[in-house]
C-alpha cells in the first residue's frame, strides 16, 4: 500500500455478491487504515448486489461517516441504481448513474457573483487554505456531502498549485452564483492547460498533475484547466452545480 492517499476508487469486478465482498471489504479496509477518507465504489463492471453486497456498502458507509469521511458509487447501472432505490440507500449516500454527468452550461460573461471572496494560500498555510474553502462552501446551499466533495476537490488543485507555483503563492477565489459555486486556483508556474474532454498524461513528471485531475473530474461537476490571460501561470476552475430546490430556499 502507498503512503496515505485522501481519495480512492476501489473497481469492483463482476457483482457486489458473497463472492466478491471479502476482497472488496479488504481493499476498503487498508485505504481507511491508511488515512484515505474518501472512497468510491466503481460499479461499472457490477449488475447485481446480493445481501452481503448491500450489507458491505452500509457497514463501510456508517464506517466512513463515523470518521469523518464518504463512501459513494460510481458508474451504477439503471437496473442497480433502481434497486439501490427501493432499498432507500439513495437517501444515505451519493450513487451516481452510468452516463449521467451533469451538463454544465458557461456563465454569461456578464454575469455577477452573489458573493466572492479571494485569499492567497502557499505550503505553509495550504491546510488552513483547504479548511477556509470548506467554511466558504458550507454558506451555500451545497449539501455536507458535496462540500466535503467540493473541499477535497480544492484540496487537490491547491496541492498541485503549490507544488508548481512560484514564491509568491497562489490565489484562492471562492464564487456564489444562483445557479453554482466555483472555486478557482491560480498559481504563477511556468503554466498548463487541458482542453475539456481531454485526458490527463498517464505517466512522466505530469503523472501525479493528471492523477488530481481525474480525482477533482470524479468530485466537481466540471474541472476547466487554462494557462492565465496575462502573465505565466494556470487557473485551475472547479465548478458545483447547486441543487435548483435548495437554491430557492437558500
Amino acid at each position: 500500500m502507498p503512503e496515505r492517499v485522501n481519495i480512492a476508487i476501489v473497481p469492483v469486478e463482476g457483482d457486489l455478491d458473497v463472492t466478491t465482498v471479502p476482497a472488496v471489504r479488504r481493499r476498503i479496509d487498508a485505504l481507511v487504515g491508511h488515512g484515505c477518507r474518501r472512497v468510491f465504489l466503481n460499479m461499472a463492471d457490477a449488475s447485481y448486489v446480493d445481501s452481503a453486497g448491500m450489507g458491505l456498502i452500509l457497514s463501510e458507509l456508517r464506517r466512513m461517516r463515523g470518521l469523518g469521511g464518504l463512501l459513494s458509487l460510481s458508474n451504477v447501472s439503471a437496473q442497480l441504481y433502481q434497486a439501490l432505490l427501493r432499498l432507500r440507500v439513495l437517501d444515505l449516500m451519493p450513487v451516481e448513474r452510468r452516463g449521467a454527468r451533469r451538463s454544465v452550461d458557461e456563465l454569461p460573461a456578464a454575469a455577477l457573483p452573489q458573493w466572492r471572496t479571494t485569499f492567497r494560500a502557499d505550503a505553509a498555510t495550504l491546510a488552513d487554505a483547504r479548511e477556509r474553502v470548506g467554511r466558504l462552501l458550507a454558506r451555500t446551499s451545497l449539501t455536507s456531502d458535496e462540500v466535503f466533495d467540493m473541499k477535497l476537490a480544492s484540496g487537490e488543485a491547491l496541492g498541485n498549485a503549490v507544488d508548481h507555483t512560484c514564491g509568491d503563492g497562489v490565489l484562492v477565489t471562492v464564487a456564489a452564483y444562483p445557479d453554482r459555486v466555483a472555486v478557482d486556483v491560480t498559481d504563477c508556474g511556468p503554466g498548463f492547460e487541458l482542453a475539456a474532454g481531454e485526458e490527463p498524461p498517464e505517466a512522466g513528471p505530469l503523472a501525479e498533475r493528471g492523477r488530481g485531475i481525474r480525482l477533482m473530474r470524479l468530485l466537481a461537476d466540471a474541472v476547466s484547466i487554462s494557462r492565465k490571460s496575462a502573465g505565466a501561470g494556470t487557473v485551475v476552475h472547479l465548478v458545483k452545480l447547486l441543487d435548483a430546490h435548495a437554491a430557492a430556499r437558500a
